[in-house]
């Protein structure tokens, strides 16, 4: 089924009581067009979550507010106004802020600024901040094997990778992200272990991990040595947050609560989704309104800061921007030539200090302390992966910083 734009007129889903049944949310495509539109503003109606509370004084956010619809720029579609691509992009909230203050904000396709929406992958970039201060405090060591939290990691194809190797996604786990499509990949099985989906049909003779950690155990291959080469797999940031509940002795949600949600003085309350086991899906089940993504954004831009608080600790800031960012492949140069991966983020250029916290179907937060510049978009592509559309939201991005004199 074909989706929809935003200036094209909505089908019905889930409207009614009840919904006729051809409009029903159909849970084993949930994530796909165009029933992605409406879900992903809906999470917690069809799937269990777990919340991620809120600041009891939210931290405040001003606005200077200017028009930036008619900025003209080279999408991949032909030029553009920022306000078609916005239309073109399957836009759910964008948010712009400039040195510290609100630029832009606006909402799209029933969005608010209190409506949680699913970050995919920009979860794996929550999920390490998150383990920041417990690196910062000794908790884990990124240099150390990633066994020593996880003994049972020792039968897996981790054993003898760091838990920096795991961050940086360079471990030489085989695990199969390469085609979302496939309901049998590894990826594909992530989405069952997850509690996201049931066993789908024409499958039922697969092995199906019960839940995530589950999932992890059953990992055995190694295709290369660790730290040798750099391979996007969702799994090592499991791999990371199972570490971090275990040397803590709490779930994720509250981890990512008490060490950033609250202290980043988010607004809304936040929520991941949550498997059978109660874990909370690190790599992709966070969800947050568009305003609290542009906290963490703007937390990232002024060195982990807060206010008078060091909320993120700097020498994480400063690792992201500037650590060692040797490794990456061809796939990611695709949409970042020069790009790199670095604690769960994706450096737009080595040469610089700007970086990215992507989700599939359209997620981002772009910080670029050069320009002094939050950029965060929520989507819902009709498409998983869109090389074009990552090109146009950093040209539409740097397009926008021109206009305000800050092209660098």
């Amino acid at each position: 089924m074909q989706s929809y734009r935003n200036s094209q007129d909505a089908p019905p889903i889930m409207q009614g009581t009840p919904p006729p049944p051809e409009w029903r949310l159909p849970i084993i495509d949930w994530d796909r067009p165009p029933w992605n539109r409406w879900a992903f503003q809906h999470v917690r109606e069809f799937l269990p979550t777990a919340a991620v509370p809120c600041a009891v004084s939210p931290s405040h956010l001003e606005n200077a507010l200017q028009a930036i619809e008619d900025i003209r720029f080279d999408a991949s579609y032909g030029g553009s106004t920022i306000s078609e691509w916005l239309d073109y992009d399957y836009t759910d909230g964008f948010l712009v802020m400039l040195d510290g203050k609100v630029l832009h904000e606006s909402y799209w396709n029933g969005m608010t600024p209190t409506t949680v929406h699913l970050a995919q992958s920009v979860s794996k970039s929550v999920t390490s901040t998150a383990a920041a201060s417990l690196i910062a405090e000794g908790l884990l060591d990124p240099l150390a094997p990633v066994t020593d939290p996880l003994p049972e990691l020792s039968k897996t194809a981790w054993a003898g990778a760091t838990l920096q190797q795991v961050m940086d996604m360079t471990s030489g786990v085989r695990f199969d992200e390469s085609d979302y499509a496939n309901r049998a990949s590894d990826i594909g099985k992530m989405d069952v272990a997850a509690n996201w989906k049931p066993v789908p049909e024409g499958y039922e003779d697969e092995q199906w991990p019960a839940c995530i950690h589950d999932h992890i155990l059953s990992l055995t291959k190694r295709e290369a040595p660790h730290g040798a080469r750099f391979e996007y797999r969702s799994i090592e940031t499991d791999v990371l947050a199972h570490a971090m509940e275990r040397v803590t002795g709490q779930r994720l949600p509250q981890i990512v609560s008490e060490r950033l949600w609250q202290p980043l003085g988010a607004e809304t309350e936040a929520c991941f989704t949550v498997d059978a086991s109660g874990y909370a899906l690190s790599c992709g089940g966070f969800n947050a309104s568009l305003r609290d993504f542009a906290r963490l954004g703007q937390a990232y831009l002024d060195d982990g800061r807060v206010g008078d608080r060091q909320v993120i600790p700097k020498l994480w800031v400063d690792d992201v921007r500037r650590g060692d960012h040797g490794l990456f492949n061809d796939v990611g140069r695709e949409a970042l030539p020069n790009g790199r991966y670095r604690n769960q983020f994706w450096i737009e250029d080595a040469d610089r200090d700007g970086h990215l916290s992507l989700g599939v179907f359209g997620q981002f937060i772009y910080v670029s302390p050069e320009r002094g510049m939050v950029f965060v978009k929520l989507s819902t592509w009709p498409d998983f992966l869109d090389v074009d559309r990552k090109r146009n939201f950093l040209a539409a991005c740097h397009a926008i910083a021109r206009e305000f004199g800050r092209d660098v």
